[in-house]
């Protein structure tokens, strides 16, 4: 999926996108409108919900499929998507998107430097073309600047690297 900050986004196959060398300018994934950009790519993640945020502090989940079918469906690359997250003034403009599971955590970066750590589960679920909820309180001032996933140290599988012996060198006489 590609989010864009005007809460737009599109769910396509990774297997629509043909493999390429690194100079090539790649393919459309989806067709923004002149002020827009995409903010986040997010894989979909089974049994789990993707995570938007504004720069307001405003955030919501909402499941990927339901009982009655994809929320999120999927559609050729390079459409202008659907509406992931209804921005207005209130909420501000789209600034991260995440696939996020219950027992998952996130931080909430401020503008000013301020770092909030909250539980996913405690974010309520809502539909695609709602607004949804405060996540952190901001000072006038303040902006959401970025979110991102909490990866605890248990989680984190990758051992740690052995030190590097440096061959000996020979002395030059």
């Amino acid at each position: 999926m590609l989010i864009t900050k005007e809460g737009m986004s599109i769910r396509f196959n990774e297997d629509d996108v043909r493999s390429m060398g690194r100079p090539a300018v790649g393919v459309k994934g989806i067709e923004l409108d002149p002020a827009d950009q995409v903010v986040a790519v997010a894989l979909v993640v089974k049994d789990g919900t993707l995570l938007v945020a504004s720069e307001h502090g405003i955030g919501k989940r909402t499941p990927f499929d339901d009982n009655e079918g994809p929320v999120y469906r999927r559609q050729s690359r390079g459409g202008k998507g659907i509406i992931t997250m209804k921005t207005t003034e209130k909420t501000g403009c789209v600034v991260g998107a995440l696939p996020v599971r219950d027992p998952d955590e996130i931080m909430l970066i401020t503008s000013v430097g301020q770092m909030v750590r909250i539980a996913v589960r405690d974010i309520r679920e809502a539909g695609r073309n709602t607004m949804g909820v405060k996540l952190v309180n901001l000072e006038e001032n303040d902006r959401l600047q970025a979110i991102a996933p909490v990866i605890s140290e248990a989680e984190d599988e990758t051992p740690p690297e052995a030190p590097v012996e440096k061959p000996a060198t020979p002395e030059v006489k």
